[in-house]
């Protein structure tokens, strides 16, 4: 991958990068709509290759019916299919949310588990999905890696690396530790409306100071 930034950037940046995010916005949070860490692992297990919105609008009428392990167990496959049917690779997210609430039932008494091993067991959890439910619902600093935070990361100098595990223990040694909670909320944000993968929107960006790009737009 082609160098993107100048140099990476300096603890003194990286501090500046981060106050200036918070103090836009002080709470990030996900704009997956959930109640539950249930809620919250069966939306993020539905997000890869979908947005937020479309998510949500599968998720939302779902919940109203089912919204435990049981309750969406008892929908079966196809029951389920119907609800994502408008989701990117339904048919498989659908097997493997189906999966993921027995297993749930079965081994973990309903409860989502609060560790890395456990999450990364079901059907459909990977690594960056089982960071995002310890971050978001049990608050733990980790920092789950999309290809958002991948271009941010290697784009500003903030943690640049040639895949997302590498970009991901950059951020976790680079990242003030005040800031690790919420970083991953507003990395994504960022990502997504202002440091989009083209024609980046440099002009309207709080952190251009900060940022390392190349070729940073006035």
């Amino acid at each position: 991958m082609a160098k993107l930034y100048q140099r990476k950037m300096n603890k003194a940046e990286i501090l500046s990068f981060f106050t200036i995010l918070r103090d836009d916005n002080p709470h990030p949070t996900t704009e997956l709509i959930y109640s539950t860490p249930f809620e919250l692992l069966v939306a993020v297990l539905l997000s890869a290759q979908a947005t937020d919105k479309g998510v949500n609008k599968a998720t939302v009428p779902m919940f109203k019916v089912a919204n435990t392990p049981e309750a969406i167990a008892a929908l079966g496959v196809d029951g389920i299919k119907n609800y994502i049917k408008t989701i990117g690779l339904f048919n498989t997210k659908a097997e493997n949310l189906y999966k993921t609430c027995q297993i749930l039932i079965e081994k973990f008494n309903s409860v989502i588990p609060e560790n890395r091993a456990d999450l990364e067991s079901l059907p459909g959890v990977g690594r960056k999905t089982a960071n995002v439910i310890l971050n978001t619902a049990f608050k733990q600093p980790t920092m789950a890696v999309d290809t958002h935070i991948f271009r941010v990361g290697n784009r500003t100098g903030l943690a640049p690396g040639k895949d997302v595990l590498e970009v991901e223990q950059e951020l976790l040694k680079r990242i003030p530790k005040d800031f690790m909670l919420d970083a991953h909320h507003w990395l994504i944000l960022l990502g997504r409306y202002i440091c989009v993968a083209r024609s980046p929107k440099c002009a309207a960006c709080l952190v251009y100071n900060e940022c390392q790009f190349k070729d940073k737009t006035a």
